[in-house]
């Protein structure tokens, strides 16, 4: 199998930090239920770089160096990733039995999307949602922009 970033990759993928990329790509999979897409090991065994997905879309995992400066430290502006996913209530569940700190439990919101909120053990928030049902914007306060 060929490695070609251009054929089905989105334009924009998200690039997160990990102190361990290892232990991430194992937790990310036990607890949100990414795949492995590709992993790179240096000649002393760190894994350095890797990609998983979900679904379509894909995260970049790297090794942190130079730089580098944990989530946590970021305090409430750092970002958050948005993942689509079915059965939101089982993938809180199973991120919880892995460990992450859930900060807001599965809830219904007024745009039609069923979400919570949760901490991996570095400190990155991952938003999950399922899609519920269509609603106007008008709806829930908001409007299309022109």
């Amino acid at each position: 199998m060929s490695y070609d970033p251009q054929a089905g990759f989105p334009r924009i993928m998200p690039s997160l930090r990990y102190a361990d990329v290892g232990a991430a790509l194992d937790w990310l999979h036990e607890a949100f239920g990414l795949v492995e897409h590709l992993r790179w090991v240096a000649p002393d065994g760190t894994v350095q770089h890797a990609e998983m997905r979900i679904g379509t879309a894909y995260v970049e995992l790297s090794r942190g160096g130079e730089g580098y400066r944990n989530p946590r430290t970021l305090g409430a502006s750092c970002a958050t990733l948005v993942v689509f996913v079915d059965h939101v209530d089982r993938r809180a569940e199973r991120s919880r039995s892995a460990g992450a700190t859930i900060l807001a439990e599965p809830a219904d919101k007024p745009w039609g999307l069923r979400q919570y909120l949760a901490a991996d053990p570095e400190g990155h928030r991952w938003e999950f949602s399922e899609f519920l049902r269509d609603v106007l914007p008008e709806e829930w306060g908001a409007q299309l922009a022109d």
